[in-house]
C-alpha cells in the first residue's frame, strides 16, 4: 500500500509516515476488515462518512483512501483556526477521527471551563475527554455530544504517534518535497 499512503499522505499535507501509522493503528493494514461498529477497510471508516462524500468505502481501497483523506481535510479545517502549534493540531484531529469532533470540542469547552489549557492535549484537553464518561461532566451545560468513553480515543493518538517516531527512526526521509514541508 506504500504507493497509496505516499499519493494520500500528499493530498492531505501529512507525513506518509504519520498516515501508515494510523493505517497500522486502524486496519493493520488489512483493506478488508470491518469494526464492530461497521468502520470499512485501511482507514476503518464508517459508510455513512463515506456517502457524505459521494464514496462507497467498501468497493475498494483506493477509494477508503479516498474518503479517509477527505474525511482528514474536513477535520483539518475544523481545528485550522482553532489550535495554532501544528503538532498540537495533530494530536486534535487524530483524536477528531477517532472519537468524532463533537467529543473533542466538547472536551475543549470543559478543558478552559475548568481553567486549564484547550489548545493543548496532553494533561488537558485529553483529561477532559476522559471525564466525558462521568454524569457531572457529560451533563454539562458546555456538552453537546453527551456521554463519551475517551479511553480508546486518547490511547488511539498516544499509540499513533508513538508509531510514527518509531517509524521516523526507521524510516528516513527520502521525498524531497517532505524534507522541504517537514523543514529539513
Amino acid at each position: 500500500w506504500d504507493d497509496l499512503i505516499k499519493n494520500t499522505s500528499e493530498e492531505i499535507g501529512w507525513d506518509w509516515r504519520l498516515l501508515a501509522s494510523l493505517i497500522c493503528q486502524e486496519s493493520r493494514f488489512d483493506p478488508d476488515v470491518e469494526s464492530w461498529a461497521g468502520a470499512y477497510g485501511l482507514m476503518q471508516i464508517m459508510p455513512k462518512t463515506g456517502e457524505k462524500f459521494g464514496i462507497d468505502v467498501t468497493s475498494a481501497p483506493v477509494n477508503n483512501m479516498k474518503a479517509g483523506a477527505l474525511y482528514i481535510e474536513s477535520l483539518q479545517s475544523i481545528f485550522k483556526d482553532k489550535i495554532p502549534d501544528e503538532n498540537e493540531r495533530m494530536k486534535f484531529i487524530l483524536a477528531s477521527y477517532n472519537a468524532g469532533p463533537g467529543h473533542v470540542l466538547d472536551a475543549m469547552k470543559l478543558t478552559g471551563k475548568n481553567g486549564m489549557d484547550p489548545l493543548k492535549w496532553d494533561g488537558n484537553v485529553a483529561v477532559w475527554l476522559l471525564k466525558k464518561s462521568e454524569p457531572a461532566y457529560y451533563n454539562d451545560t458546555v456538552v453537546k455530544n453527551g456521554y463519551f468513553r475517551g479511553t480508546e480515543s486518547v490511547n488511539f493518538v498516544t499509540e499513533i504517534l508513538d508509531r510514527y517516531e518509531h517509524y521516523k527512526n526507521m524510516i528516513p526521509v527520502a521525498d524531497r518535497h517532505l524534507a522541504q514541508t517537514q523543514g529539513k
